[in-house]
């Protein structure tokens, strides 16, 4: 996968955008209520990271989006905290060190736009995804910041940037 490239997101990459999601929600048996799986944002991703300090990414591989992520401002949350959003890697895309390489974007992004934490929720059996965040700095924290609407992601993580 040498070739895979990693930029902002277009509003034409919108429909590729939300079948990623929904294919990784499906393959790794991820509840569809109370997380990302039903929010209204899924098909217009390009419109809903087109705000200030906020930021969407897509791995691109031979013209196919296989990856996203972004960062954006913690819904619901008073302090300067952004949250890593919407995270998800095609099966294709997993183990070969894009996943190291979009959190490392994402979180330059965050330290541009002058965020001083970033969260993240995820599931308790996504494990490879959370040996990656402990990788990058992520600790477990007791209880969520903010208020997200994902109930259904009980793994809350938190990084000093």
């Amino acid at each position: 996968m040498g070739n895979a490239t990693i930029r902002e997101i277009r509003s034409e990459d919108n429909e590729q955008v939300a079948k990623v999601i929904r294919k990784v929600f499906e393959d790794m048996g991820v509840p569809k209520v109370g997380t990302a799986y039903a929010d209204k944002a899924l098909d217009d991703m390009y419109t809903t990271y087109d705000v200030p300090r906020a930021a969407y990414f897509v791995v691109e591989h031979e013209g196919r989006i296989i990856g996203c992520a972004g960062v954006g401002q913690l819904q619901n949350y008073d302090g300067n905290v952004c949250e890593l959003q919407k995270m998800y890697f095609l099966e294709e895309a997993r183990g070969k060190g894009i996943g190291a390489k979009m959190i490392s974007i994402c979180l330059e992004k965050a330290k541009e736009f002058g965020f001083e934490q970033c969260y993240l929720e995820t599931m308790p059996y996504m494990e490879a995804a959370q040996k990656l965040y402990k990788k990058n700095g992520f600790d477990y924290i007791d209880a969520p910041l903010g208020n997200t609407g994902h109930y259904s992601c009980p793994v809350w993580m938190l990084k000093e940037l």
